[in-house]
């Protein structure tokens, strides 16, 4: 696979955690830069080990693995993306201190989520001899910069447009999720 092959892999991997950084940095209050360099981080580390993990899976057991992805990735971006709905539906109690970051565990759990369809990713790059690190690690920084720059770009879009925001950010990560479902299911 080529170095150009290689970036558009990358980038194109870090989409979903773009689109859900920005939403879970619309719930915040005006993220700043070390947050978003935080978020960043641990999505790109996720996004890096998941084709990995992938990649080996792909060498070990292949089947197994293809037959349960997407259904954990619709469970939990779908969970985590109804509690975001919820949240901006049922309104936000206007005296309560909006958040200035997210817990570790929910940062994790969201870029796992949204870094499943990475693991599937390495499986097939176990089947066409893919040198497996310059991939991960290239999928890795698009998806730290990536999620970096959603978190950003929230802290301008969080104050505007309030709950829809959060609202639009919860339904982008039940579409994902149900783009990695159907995928996967119908393909």
């Amino acid at each position: 696979m080529s170095a150009a092959a290689i970036v558009a892999l990358a980038f194109s991997m870090s989409m979903d955690s773009f689109a859900a950084a920005l939403g879970k940095g619309a719930a915040l209050n005006r993220p700043c830069l070390a947050e978003a360099l935080r978020t960043g981080m641990i999505f790109g580390a996720v996004e890096a080990i998941t084709p990995i993990l992938g990649w080996t899976a792909g060498l070990v057991a292949a089947a197994w693995v293809a037959r349960i992805d997407h259904w954990a990735a619709f469970i939990i971006l779908g969970l985590i993306g109804g509690q975001m709905v919820f949240k901006a539906l049922c309104g936000k109690d206007e005296s309560a201190p909006v958040p200035e970051r997210h817990s570790l565990g929910v940062l994790i759990l969201t870029a796992i989520a949204t870094s499943l369809d990475a693991m599937a990713v390495g499986i097939t790059l176990a089947f066409i001899n893919v040198d497996i690190v310059s991939a991960a690690l290239a999928i890795g920084l698009a998806t730290f910069l990536m999620a970096t720059l959603g978190t950003l770009a929230s802290r301008w879009m969080g104050p505007v447009f309030g709950r829809a925001a959060e609202l639009v950010g919860g339904l982008c990560l039940i579409a994902i999720g149900t783009r990695i479902l159907i995928e996967h299911t119908l393909a």
